[in-house]
């Protein structure tokens, strides 16, 4: 299952999934570093960073920021 970090809220991240659904996860069962906006894979008990992913979001909401720039 794929989740981007929407926030971080005390001990714990707050993360949504592509079909908006929202649950939190202990900052320290996350990968060292992870910031808002970062893509988690979360597969056989493990979660992992997934740089691809986050890349590709942010180059999308970059492309789609700029349509309202005119």
């Amino acid at each position: 299952m794929k989740a981007v970090i929407d926030r971080f809220e005390g001990d714990f991240a707050v993360a949504v999934t592509l079909s908006s659904e929202t649950f939190n996860i202990k900052i320290e069962n996350l990968p060292k570093g992870i910031k808002e906006g970062d893509v988690i894979n979360i597969a056989d008990g493990k979660i992992t960073f997934d740089r691809e992913e986050t890349e590709k979001l942010k180059k999308e909401s970059e492309e789609y920021l700029k349509l309202w720039e005119d």
